[in-house]
């Protein structure tokens, strides 16, 4: 029943096929057999004398007829086969523009692609520019589209590419290219630019095209670019060349954080080698669980023994040595890496702080990132669960700044945790100029003043006002107030003295692996001041 099927569907796809032949066919078929009929019906010409008995049934004004109306027949077949072969050529050529076009063409943004962009790099390069000027590639990358992506949706998240496209476009000069290499990756091919000087033109007005948000739907968007430039000859006269010392220089853009503009230099792929030699150690790490989990005691102000601990971790590189946080966060975060690792380094961390007395608690500090994860907060309830650690007993504490910058996300990502008790933490509190709305938006449980404030109080009458300021302010919400990088006993007092709840540095000792943690837990070493 299926194989009949099939040859009635191919024969009707034949047809379909050859339609406008089979029509002509029996066009010129019927009008023949119809001219015959007629001129043996009806004498077409005149003819005075009769043809022999034996051909009577045939006359020549019939033949002739009969000649001249085939070859009519003929002559009107091969005209509308011509003009029907002429309308299907046009069609095809058309369809294969429309497919070529396609085919060099980005989707969503109607910008050139990837392929398009690399042949339009090839042909440049082929002409060498006459002194000073030059040819320049300038490779972007999007800072700010994840969270856009992750937070609001990928149809927010296309409409703002379509948006960065259009700020492009308008920001380069006539006849330079624009292209979309994909994600939120973009190029753009700037020739006979005046040198560095030149490109730096072009490249100074991309970054003004993008000191607006991007609004859409009503809602506005902060998008910054990071820009690597590479110049041709000076930097290379090959395509592939070209593009692997721009995406060089971008590296080291988007290491800036910020929108910021980075010529290649030689040196730059020491430095890019070295990092990502540095990454494949790290992820080695990872996976084996080298890293040593470290506990930093916080005394309670006013009181006597540890109020917490915050954990932390060292990394030893066989041939680096001790590689900190501070390195490694931003190397993971870039690599995709961090959400493994801080997620293995928080349920150790559990494992730990669960054996601690009730009153001991656990801090975390979580990488801002993170917050755009939203997958990430569900990994921490599971490490609960898991580790048998009451929620309660856990300080996630969480940079200034990071609040304050995705405020969105955090509105998210924290709210389940603190309904499940986690208690929320504003780390280096005084460095991001945080308002009272920003606190109340994010319904905070605490403070962590920041250790450059503490450092310089006793002599910086500045910063002991603003010490003072912080304080208060988290009493007047109601938060818990902790210090970090308290030294000696003259700053402990000053802080007890002025309402604040604990605190944290070299006066009550370093980071202590967990054993020592667990013996600080118990009661050792009772006293306020719990140097090690």
């Amino acid at each position: 029943m299926a194989n009949f099927a099939d040859q009635v569907a191919t024969l009707k796809a034949g047809f379909m096929r050859h339609r406008v032949k089979i029509f002509d066919l029996g066009l010129v078929s019927g009008g023949l057999a119809a001219a015959a009929l007629f001129a043996f019906e009806v004498d077409v010409f005149k003819n005075e004398g009769q043809l022999s008995q034996a051909q009577q049934g045939i006359e020549l004004d019939e033949l002739f007829a009969l000649t001249t109306l085939t070859v009519i027949g003929v002559l009107f077949y091969a005209w509308r086969r011509a003009r029907e072969h002429k309308r299907e050529n046009a069609r095809r050529i058309e369809a294969e523009s429309e497919v070529m076009a396609l085919a060099m063409q980005d989707p969503l943004t109607g910008l050139p692609n990837r392929r398009q962009f690399t042949d339009v790099l090839k042909a440049a390069l082929k002409v060498v520019p006459a002194e000073p000027e030059a040819h320049a590639l300038l490779l972007l990358d999007l800072n700010g589209f994840k969270k856009i992506n992750d937070v609001f949706g990928h149809p927010v998240g296309d409409q703002a590419l379509i948006n960065v496209g259009a700020r492009l476009m308008r920001a380069v000069r006539d006849g330079d290219l624009v292209a979309r290499l994909g994600g939120d990756e973009f190029a753009i091919v700037a020739r006979n630019v005046g040198g560095a000087e030149g490109a730096s033109s072009v490249a100074r007005r991309v970054l003004d095209a993008f000191a607006t948000p991007v609004e859409i739907a009503g809602s506005r968007h902060a998008v910054g670019v990071g820009i690597g430039v590479a110049l041709a000859p000076h930097d290379g006269d090959e395509a592939d060349e070209l593009l692997r010392k721009a995406d060089v220089a971008l590296y080291r853009a988007k290491a800036e954080r910020v929108s910021a503009i980075r010529f290649f230099e030689p040196g730059m792929e020491a430095r890019l080698r070295e990092r990502d030699e540095l990454e494949r150690a790290l992820r080695e790490a990872i996976e084996a669980n080298r890293f040593a989990l470290l506990f930093q005691p916080t005394a309670r102000l006013g009181g006597e023994g540890v109020a917490s601990f915050e954990a932390s971790a060292k990394w030893t590189h066989p041939k680096l040595g001790e590689i900190g946080p501070e390195r490694y966060a931003p190397i993971a975060e870039e690599a995709g890496l961090l959400s493994s690792l801080m997620q293995g380094l928080f349920l150790r961390a559990c494992a730990e702080a669960a054996g601690w007395p009730r009153d001991v608690r656990l801090s975390f500090a979580l990488p801002g990132a993170l917050m755009l994860d939203r997958t990430f907060g569900l990994k921490i309830l599971a490490a609960f669960a898991e580790t048998g650690l009451d929620p309660k007993r856990l300080d996630l504490e969480i940079d200034e700044g990071a609040l304050i910058r995705e405020t969105e996300a955090a509105e998210a990502f924290l709210p389940p945790l603190r309904a499940a008790g986690v208690a929320v933490i504003a780390r280096n509190f005084g460095t991001g100029y945080s308002n009272l709305k920003n606190l109340q938006r994010l319904s905070l449980d605490g403070i962590k003043i920041d250790s450059s404030f503490v450092a310089a109080m006793e002599h910086d009458r500045k910063a002991a006002v603003m010490v003072r300021a912080l304080i208060n302010i988290g009493r007047g919400l109601d938060l818990s107030v902790s210090a970090d990088g308290v030294r000696d006993a003259g700053q402990e007092a000053s802080l007890a003295a002025q309402g604040c709840d604990r605190a944290q540095g070299s006066l009550y000792g370093g980071p202590v692996d967990g054993a020592r943690a667990a013996a600080l837990a118990g009661g050792e070493a009772a006293s306020a001041n719990l140097a090690i």
